[in-house]
């Protein structure tokens, strides 16, 4: 394990000359999936929680899609299925998009993140106590505005524990990015695997990689829950 880590360490962390693999690839792809599909998610979690009828089920039907079907297949379908189509070759913006397989792989990523996320915001929303609501209304907020200072903050803090897992999951989905020729952490792995035939030596550096990142974020969500649920736990007296 050594000698691998020593022969092909800058491919698994930062680079291979001048291109970014490995470790910077996957935190790319982590990085920038779970901040698109966080800003997304907001907007679709309120969607999905309006008494409108027909832009609440519109929301939980791509929820439901999207939670309903493998993120593997969906980004088979991003990457070989939509540029299949005559429509998207066609198309000078949408050929060059497809064409390149970490776009691709970013937005089947950010789709599939935002969809957990919204369904984890939007049940975060409903658990709002009623009595929050009740005060900013005797207060005359508009219903802009108590979604603004009172409900998405109340909600955001509630929910982090549940979004910590979803983070946490999506690190753990980006090792199908090498479907799409991405070199992210596992397809670094794969490459030294088949130039040495080490297998347990290639995916076990693979699986302290993953692990060291993993436990990186589950300190960084504790501390945030340490500040921002404070007020939740049972105070001594």
């Amino acid at each position: 394990m050594i000698a691998i880590l020593q022969e092909y360490w800058r491919n698994y962390l930062f680079t291979d000359g001048y291109r970014f693999t490995g470790l910077a690839i996957t935190m790319w792809l982590l990085v920038v999936s779970i901040g698109l599909g966080f800003c997304l998610s907001i907007p679709l979690a309120v969607a999905r929680v309006s008494k409108k009828k027909w832009l609440s089920r519109l929301v939980w039907l791509y929820t439901y899609i999207f939670r309903g079907t493998p993120l593997y297949v969906q980004l088979l379908l991003c990457y070989t299925g939509l540029y299949s189509l005559e429509i998207i070759r066609n198309n000078e913006l949408t050929n060059a998009f497809f064409r390149d397989g970490m776009h691709c792989t970013l937005l089947a990523f950010t789709l599939n993140t935002c969809a957990y996320t919204t369904e984890i915001f939007a049940g975060a929303i409903r658990a709002t106590p009623y009595g929050e609501i009740e005060a900013a209304r005797a207060y005359g907020m508009s219903s802009f505005t108590l979604y603004r200072r009172v409900i998405l903050p109340s909600a955001l803090r509630r929910a982090l524990p549940y979004y910590s897992n979803e983070v946490i999951l999506m690190l753990h989905a980006t090792t199908v990015a090498f479907t799409a020729t991405v070199p992210d952490i596992l397809k670094i792995a794969r490459d030294v695997n088949s130039a040495t035939y080490q297998s347990f030596n290639a995916f076990g550096i693979a699986a302290l990689l993953y692990l060291c990142i993993s436990f990186a974020l589950v300190w960084l969500f504790r501390r945030a829950e340490r500040r921002w649920l404070a007020y939740l736990r049972p105070q001594g007296k």
